[in-house]
């Protein structure tokens, strides 16, 4: 991209080169049906990875470096990476969007602020967009419903707190993570995003995963060398590979064509 000129959102080329990335036609006029599908079909196709922290790549906070990532070089990323890119497709369709600052749990200990970057998409109503905190919610979640919200993989609540307008989001009673309702621009999530990359005290630079939805809502996971198999009925099977087996698998799995093994 010519640092000289803007960066304004996606071209036609580039929006339809997005939608072929995950294997959807044009999805016509904004609606929540279409933001389904599209959220669906991101998490079938995109693997949420952490490999450039392992291979020396720079994670860089930037619309476009971002979609070429994705779309281009077919890989890819965590949560600033994935959903700053799907922002970017999003917005080129016509929807509205907010990135959202969240705090996630470990147990009932929170991390800390842009720990996590989800969507807001304004419809006729407000809705939770997430494609990059691996397994969540499948379909978008309403983020002014209170009642328990049924997804294929399992039973969620937005629930109020505090009294700043926050929102904790639990899955199947347990707490996902704390989103602040203020909407951010993606460099605000900079320093945070440097953090996870870089700090030994990060759980991203701690050890290498890659993991995708599968088509028949499982999961398929490479964690260092180790396969991991998740079926939709909570069944699991795991096997050791070789270095070249791991190499084969990200091809297989994932479509990602590495040289080397990260780490």
């Amino acid at each position: 991209m010519d640092d000289d000129k803007a960066y304004e959102g996606l071209t036609p080329a580039a929006r339809a080169a997005y939608l072929g990335r995950i294997g959807v036609p044009d999805p016509g006029e904004p609606s929540a049906q279409a933001l389904a599908r599209l959220q669906e079909a991101h998490l079938r196709a995109v693997p949420f990875e952490n490999l450039s922290l392992h291979l020396g790549e720079t994670v860089v906070l930037d619309p476009a470096a971002l979609v070429a990532k994705v779309v281009e070089r077919r890989r890819g990323g965590f949560c600033y990476e994935l959903n700053g890119a799907f922002a970017e497709l999003l917005r080129s369709l016509g929807y509205r969007v907010s990135l959202l600052s969240g705090r996630v749990f470990d147990g009932e200990r929170l991390g800390p602020p842009f720990d996590h970057l989800a969507l807001r998409v304004d419809l006729d109503e407000p809705w939770l967009v997430d494609v990059g905190f691996g397994r969540f919610s499948r379909l978008p979640l309403r983020l002014d419903g209170r009642a328990p919200q049924p997804d294929p993989h399992g039973t969620f609540i937005v629930a109020p707190y505090g009294a700043h307008g926050e929102l904790d989001v639990r899955m199947d009673g347990a707490p996902q993570y704390r989103l602040d309702p203020r909407p951010y621009p993606l460099a605000d999530f900079g320093p945070t995003c440097w953090w996870q990359s870089t700090s030994p005290d990060s759980p991203f630079t701690r050890s290498t995963t890659c993991s995708v939805l599968t088509e028949d809502g499982g999961r398929t996971t490479l964690s260092g060398t180790r396969l991991i198999r998740s079926a939709a009925d909570g069944t699991r099977t795991e096997r050791q590979l070789t270095g070249a087996e791991a190499l084969s698998a990200y091809r297989e799995h994932f479509g990602i064509a590495l040289d080397r093994l990260p780490g």
